[in-house]
């Protein structure tokens, strides 16, 4: 079922429409991914297979997210990063009790810089879960895996054909509750227009291709993050399997004054850069 919600803010008015589903898949007993749909931040994490305490790990990297939400109002990047940093110190002190875990996760949250400037659509990953944005007919794949085989196309070992198979195709080399830091990489987007995105655990994405995800969401299906788990399900849904549609109209409500112009920076915040592909 679809939540929608509507941000009336001083430059514009965001209406966004989400839809949210995880499924075990067809080979595992246990369900080790976790997704929020908690406005205005939006995330799936995957706990770390072959790991005792998996499933716990992927909770409670949604649970510190959850605790960041203010209801009626958008996000800041400083809260994201306080929300994954309160997660990674949790999953960590299990190591003292024997227990070892961790979890990727990926997401999109509407941010404010400021008062000021438009808001931001911030994008934010660690290790192999996925952001895809649709614009028009146009799917990009905004996050970069943090994976052994990511690493292997970087620098041209292997093509991206050759990862799908490639026996290291599951080693994630960097995720939450690992090490000490937990940094995402992370993009900003002014949120305009018609925005998309889709966000995903592997599962989706080694059984889906890009192109079907395309495909399928032109389609408009009335629970487009359904019908992209049940495309992975009739593939063998071989890992747990989530997906997040996220579906986005931002519409400018007071034109900027002339001589207006918003060119504040960064700050402390320093977005990730896209690597070429």
């Amino acid at each position: 079922m679809a939540t929608r919600t509507t941000y009336s803010l001083p430059r514009s008015r965001v209406e966004i429409t989400v839809t949210g589903v995880t499924d075990v898949g067809r080979r595992r007993r246990v369900n080790e991914d976790s997704i929020i749909m908690a406005s205005p931040i939006f995330a799936v994490a995957d706990g770390m297979g072959g790991h005792q305490r998996g499933d716990e790990a992927s909770r409670v990297v949604v649970e510190q997210l959850q605790l960041s939400v203010r209801p009626g109002e958008p996000s800041s990047p400083e809260v994201v990063f306080t929300g994954i940093t309160a997660a990674n110190a949790r999953i960590l002190s299990w190591a003292d009790e024997g227990g070892v875990a961790g979890s990727t996760v990926a997401g999109v949250a509407l941010v404010s810089l400021s008062p000021q400037a438009d808001s931001h659509w911030m994008v934010f990953n660690i290790g192999d879960s996925r952001v895809y944005i649709l614009n028009g007919s146009h799917l990009r794949q905004i996050t970069v895996d943090h994976s052994a085989v990511q690493e292997l196309i970087d620098d041209g070992s292997i093509t991206p054909e050759a990862a799908a198979t490639h026996p290291q195709r599951n080693v994630v080399t960097r995720a939450v509750g690992v090490e000490t830091d937990a940094d995402p990489d992370v993009w900003l987007l002014p949120a305009e227009g018609h925005q998309t995105f889709i966000v995903c655990s592997d599962g989706l994405s080694r059984e889906v291709t890009d192109d079907e995800i395309r495909s399928i969401l032109l389609e408009g299906p009335a629970d487009p993050a359904q019908a992209l788990v049940d495309r992975a399900l009739a593939s063998g849904a071989r890992d747990n399997v989530s997906a997040l549609v996220v579906d986005t109209v931002s519409i400018d409500t007071t034109p900027p004054s002339p001589g207006y112009h918003d060119t504040r920076g960064l700050g402390a915040l320093e977005e990730t850069l896209p690597r070429s592909r």
